[in-house]
């Protein structure tokens, strides 16, 4: 497994880990931290394995954060709806 493979799946228990501590502002802090090493990562990732693995990491950090993205979502369709 390559580096990039090895520090996707930390990231991976990380996020888990984090989801399972309680918190105030319901995680938000955390995600956003998450977000911020996730993206260099998913193009380590990317570059080192190929767009396939880029794909399959992206669709898993997004499994992992899945309310930023629903939020991202409902912002964007607003703004087209303008």
């Amino acid at each position: 497994m390559t580096l990039s493979l090895t520090l996707a799946c930390v990231w991976a228990i990380a996020a888990n880990v984090l989801a399972l501590l309680p918190s105030r502002d319901n995680h938000w802090t955390r995600a956003y931290v998450l977000i911020a090493l996730g993206i260099p990562l998913l193009g380590y990732v990317t570059y080192e394995n190929g767009p396939w693995w880029g794909l399959a990491i992206l669709i898993a950090g997004m499994s992992v954060l899945r309310w930023p993205v629903i939020f991202l979502w409902r912002w964007v369709s607003t703004i087209r709806e303008t």
